[in-house]
């Protein structure tokens, strides 16, 4: 009888966890993000420190941005910025590989010259089925997300962050248009971040472009959800991870339409740029502004039942209520564990 209870409270576990890291939205079209205006003083004063050895860049940073932002917390999000404590790596001669890698929700693409970090994706699914193709993309306007005029908004740990175009850095570091764009930061590769313009100052275009017709959930592509665009090559100016040759190697750009910041690498992004992760960034929680907890780890029997499987196979395990029955997932602490 006892370990039949603790069998049904560990279901209930399971599933209750599973649950707390998804919010149950129908929208299905959307007209665009309204941003709050950034004019307000940052708390704090941005500190980072820059250091570089014959193999690698090593960047050390509080996360506090140096420019004006949003009022935090607003209607959108309820959180206020905070002073974070970044440790990243990056490779001081990055190498293309043959094939891009996709950016996880668990990773930043990158960090700014400022210290902030580079974070595109929204954590927020059509009717929470994080397993499902219907991921929100965040500047839509379709989830209410709290943004500022940087793109930016806060982690539940404080961790201000970019989810687009930071305005006011740009503006800071001196981009022109017409003009080659000065260095904005560095991607989680190794290869540097530049914004909009390329040599001779000619714009930077994506190759991405709305899908044509109606999606199979309802409603027409209209970039509601990330998978409503589709990468056509040579449309732009850069390739699939929006990056191109640019001063003699190669670059990414932040663009003026999706993705603005690249969703995928062409080199391997370095671990310390993983959130969450045992002894470093403890930048937590996914990209939207109600956040789950990144830093809560799952049921041991959730991670005990995808021991020696990948990300995306089958997994399960016996209930009271018969087997439970998932998907392997990482998640945001590390390793995998089997989510419903």
């Amino acid at each position: 009888m006892i370990k039949k209870a603790l069998l049904f409270f560990l279901f209930i576990s399971v599933s209750l966890w599973a649950q707390r890291h998804t919010r149950h939205h129908t929208t299905l079209q959307s007209s665009g993000s309204t941003t709050v205006a950034a004019n307000q003083k940052a708390p704090g004063y941005s500190k980072i420190k820059i250091t570089k050895d014959s193999q690698f860049i090593y960047i050390v940073a509080n996360g506090i941005p140096n420019h004006q932002v949003g009022a935090f917390p607003n209607p959108g999000n309820p959180h206020q910025i905070s002073v974070q404590s970044y440790n990243y790596k990056v490779a001081r001669h990055p190498k293309r590989n043959s094939r891009s890698t996709k950016l996880e929700m668990a990773f930043d693409f990158g960090i700014a010259l400022n210290g902030v970090p580079f974070d595109p994706g929204a954590a927020e699914w059509y009717k929470g089925e994080r397993n499902s193709l219907w991921q929100y993309e965040a500047l839509s306007g379709a989830v209410a997300l709290g943004v500022d005029e940087n793109h930016a908004h806060v982690q539940p740990t404080g961790a201000y962050h970019y989810h687009g175009k930071p305005s006011k850095l740009l503006k800071n570091l001196g981009l022109v248009k017409g003009s080659p764009s000065p260095l904005i930061g560095y991607a989680a590769d190794g290869f540097k971040i530049y914004a909009l313009y390329g040599e001779a100052g000619k714009e930077m275009t994506s190759s991405y472009k709305l899908k044509k017709g109606q999606r199979a959930i309802g409603g027409k592509h209209d970039g509601t959800f990330v998978v409503d665009y589709e990468y056509i090559a040579g449309s732009g100016t850069l390739d699939e991870c929006n990056g191109m040759v640019f001063n003699g190697s190669y670059a990414y750009f932040l663009t003026n339409s999706f993705p603005i910041i690249p969703r995928c690498f062409r080199g391997t992004p370095d671990s310390s740029f993983r959130r969450g992760r045992a002894g470093g960034n403890q930048q937590q929680g996914q990209t939207h502004s109600r956040h789950p907890r990144r830093g809560h780890r799952p049921p041991q029997a959730a991670m005990n039942a995808c021991a020696g499987k990948s990300v995306g196979n089958t997994c399960g395990f016996i209930t009271p209520r018969g087997r439970l029955r998932g998907t392997c997932f990482r998640p945001p602490s590390g390793g995998l564990a089997c989510r419903p």
